[in-house]
C-alpha cells in the first residue's frame, strides 16, 4: 500500500501565517505537522508516499526532501499555483499512486490516531473507508453517520470526517486531471453503499484556524 499527504492547499484563513509557509509546514511540537504524518506513516510499514504540491509547493520538498529521514520514498505530484482540489489532486496523483487502494491524509489534520491500526485493504466492493471523528464544537453540522460500519448520509449527521481514509482508485474512474472536489463521487459511493468508517475517539482537529493552531500548540508545543 501507499499513502498520499493532501499539502496543496492554500490555508487562506491561517494567513499572515501561510502568506510564507505551506500550511503542513507549519510547526506542532517542534516539528512541522506534516512530518507527524510521515513518523506516523512510517511505523505502518508503508515505504512509499506521494505528496501533492501547489501554494508555495516548493517549500515543502526543500523541508522534506526524498523522505530517506524517515525510511520512506516520497514523490512529488506538483499542481502549480493553483491547487486541483482533492479530487484533482487525486486524480493527477495516481500514475504515482498505481492500481491499488491508498491512504489518503489531509495535510492540515492533527490527530493521535495510531496509524498502524488502519486496515490494509478495503472489503471486495468498497471504494473507500473513511475516518470520522465527533462533531466538534466549531463546526455547525456534522459531514456524515454511520450505521453498522457503513457510512450513510442522514438529515442530522453527527460525524466530521476525519481527513484520513483509504481509497480505491475506482471511485475517481473517468476523471480527468482538472480542479474538482472528491465529495460528489463519494456521495456517489456512499449512497451505493461502498464506503464503509470506523469511528475516531481520540484527540483531532483541523488546524484550520490561528485559534485552533494555538490552542493545539498549548498543548503539544510549537
Amino acid at each position: 500500500m501507499k499513502a498520499m499527504i493532501l499539502a496543496a492547499g492554500y490555508g487562506k484563513r491561517l494567513r499572515p501565517l501561510t502568506d510564507h509557509t505551506p500550511k503542513p509546514l507549519v510547526s506542532i511540537g517542534g516539528k512541522p505537522l506534516i512530518v507527524h504524518h510521515l513518523e506516523k506513516i512510517a511505523q505502518t510499514g508503508i515505504k512509499e508516499v506521494v505528496i501533492n504540491l501547489g501554494h508555495l509547493g516548493s517549500k515543502i520538498p526543500e523541508a522534506l526532501g526524498n523522505g530517506d529521514t524517515w525510511g520512506l520514498s516520497i514523490q512529488y505530484s506538483e499542481e502549480g499555483p493553483d491547487p486541483l482540489e482533492t479530487g484533482g489532486g487525486m486524480a493527477k496523483a495516481l500514475p504515482l499512486l498505481g492500481s491499488e487502494t491508498f491512504l489518503l491524509v489531509n495535510g492540515d489534520v492533527w490527530c493521535d490516531l495510531d496509524f498502524s491500526s488502519i486496515p490494509r485493504s478495503l472489503e471486495s466492493n468498497d471504494q473507500s473507508l473513511l475516518y470520522l471523528v465527533q462533531q466538534p464544537e466549531w463546526r455547525e453540522r456534522g459531514d456524515f453517520s454511520l450505521v453498522n460500519r457503513r457510512v450513510v448520509e442522514s438529515e442530522s449527521p453527527q460525524y466530521l470526517y476525519a481527513g484520513i481514509a483509504l481509497y480505491h482508485p475506482s471511485i475517481l474512474e473517468g476523471a480527468k486531471v482538472e480542479k474538482f472536489s472528491i465529495v460528489p463521487r463519494l456521495k456517489q459511493a456512499i449512497a451505493s453503499d461502498r464506503v464503509a468508517g470506523i469511528l475516531h475517539l481520540g484527540e483531532w482537529d483541523d488546524v484550520g484556524t490561528p485559534e485552533r493552531l494555538h490552542a493545539i500548540q498549548a498543548n503539544h508545543g510549537n
